[in-house]
């Protein structure tokens, strides 16, 4: 996949250098020398110096093939820019915009963009380590709201069925291992000491899935 990359600040650099270490062809935009300076001689992607919405820039970075394109900037503007350039002009077809603020984030989905608030996120993410440390998530998708969990079944829930953890729209147990084997339960299936038990959840549903296993 060839892969744009607007943007080599911390973020930028490391799926940069993700990127590249996976196979992908990658091209690295910023305005700053010194900071395409920092991947180094043995990175194996495409440099570009330029401005990461200039038209000329994003064409000598190869965005004309590009499969995917990444805004990483510190600039909130800039991103959403260089994002919306490279979705309605050039037709790439995977496009994320990283935000600080995630109150625009609404606005910008609105215009079909998909966007990364590492504030949102950030914050999630703590408030679920301060308060479920023991339900820690494995996978989250779009910004967060929906998380992947493995626990292993607690005490309180040995002999009930997965219906028991079940509620529509927030709580799925999509499945159990046991025995070192997977399976996809029923809703009639019970949980067994041992068990672990994989979960898709949204992440305001924790409290609920807190009270339901008993460690409320």
């Amino acid at each position: 996949m060839k892969v744009i990359i607007m943007g080599c600040g911390r973020v930028g650099e490391q799926i940069s250098r993700i990127m590249v270490e996976e196979g992908h062809e990658v091209a690295v935009i910023d305005q700053d020398p010194e900071a395409l300076a920092r991947l180094g001689p043995r990175f194996k992607g495409h440099t570009v110096k330029g401005v990461g919405f200039d038209r000329r820039v994003l064409i000598d970075a190869g965005i004309e093939q590009a499969d995917a394109f990444a805004a990483t900037s510190s600039s909130d503007n800039a991103n959403i820019v260089a994002a919306r350039i490279a979705r309605n002009i050039f037709h790439v077809p995977r496009v994320v915009a990283r935000l600080f603020d995630p109150q625009r984030a609404e606005i910008y989905r609105r215009l079909g963009l998909v966007t990364i608030s590492s504030t949102t996120w950030g914050a999630q993410r703590i408030y679920e380590l301060l308060t479920h440390s023991d339900l820690d998530p494995e996978m989250t998708f779009g910004r967060g709201e929906v998380a992947v969990i493995t626990l292993e079944t607690p005490p309180q829930i040995e002999g009930r069925m997965v219906r028991d953890l079940t509620v529509a729209g927030e709580i799925i147990v999509a499945a159990i291992t046991r025995n070192g084997v997977a399976l996809i339960p029923m809703l009639g299936s019970q949980f067994q000491a041992g068990d672990s038990i994989h979960l898709v959840i949204l992440s305001s549903a924790l409290d609920r899935l807190y009270t339901l296993l008993g460690l409320a």
